[in-house]
């Protein structure tokens, strides 16, 4: 879905959910795993990334200007590009942990298969998706409907090492939290 005044508005309002047992969870995580650098995709205004430090590798994609001027002056450290999910401004196997937070949900069928195809090619390590889901992948509202991130990594060279809900002490919602790793 590529509708510039939803996605301003969505940026407008990403601030408010702001999560900081997610994001402490994301670095966390990234860190256990001797990752030196992350791609989250859809990062709007780098919520997700603001606890990495400054140090560390930390990369956002996002297609609203906007949202991307509001992540780096929040995170000046971190580099914020433009671009979407089928043709991510990156090398191949150029970032260790890769990941989506509730961008998913958005994408329409065909957008997401190219979407997991582009993840995979820039992932040297690791792939986290987080995503509201449901086996039948059922619309949830106009805008968006459920996934099962699962079954779109089975074509791949991978490794699936976590499908689980999150916690609702880490993420209310409790999306899906799949994790994979990208096998050589």
């Amino acid at each position: 879905m590529n509708d510039e005044n939803f996605w301003k508005k969505y940026a407008e309002e990403n601030e408010s959910r702001y999560n900081p047992e997610f994001a402490k969870y994301v670095k966390d995580l990234v860190i256990s795993l001797r990752c030196t650098s992350v791609l989250e995709i859809g990062c709007g205004t780098g919520i997700d990334l603001r606890l990495f430090p400054d140090d560390f590798v930390t990369n956002g994609v996002d297609i609203t200007q906007y949202a991307l001027d509001i992540a780096s002056q929040k995170q000046p450290s971190a580099v914020f590009k433009l671009g979407d999910i089928t043709q991510l401004p990156f090398d191949d196997n150029s970032i260790d942990f890769v990941f989506t937070h509730g961008l998913l949900n958005y994408l329409d069928d065909e957008t997401l298969v190219k979407g997991v195809s582009e993840m995979y090619r820039v992932s040297s390590k690791y792939i986290m998706n987080c995503e509201k889901f449901s086996e039948s992948e059922e619309s949830i509202d106009e805008h968006h409907k459920y996934r099962n991130m699962k079954k779109y990594w089975r074509s791949y060279n991978v490794m699936p090492i976590s499908d689980v809900d999150m916690h609702e002490d880490i993420e209310p919602d409790k999306p899906r939290f799949t994790l994979i790793r990208k096998m050589k």
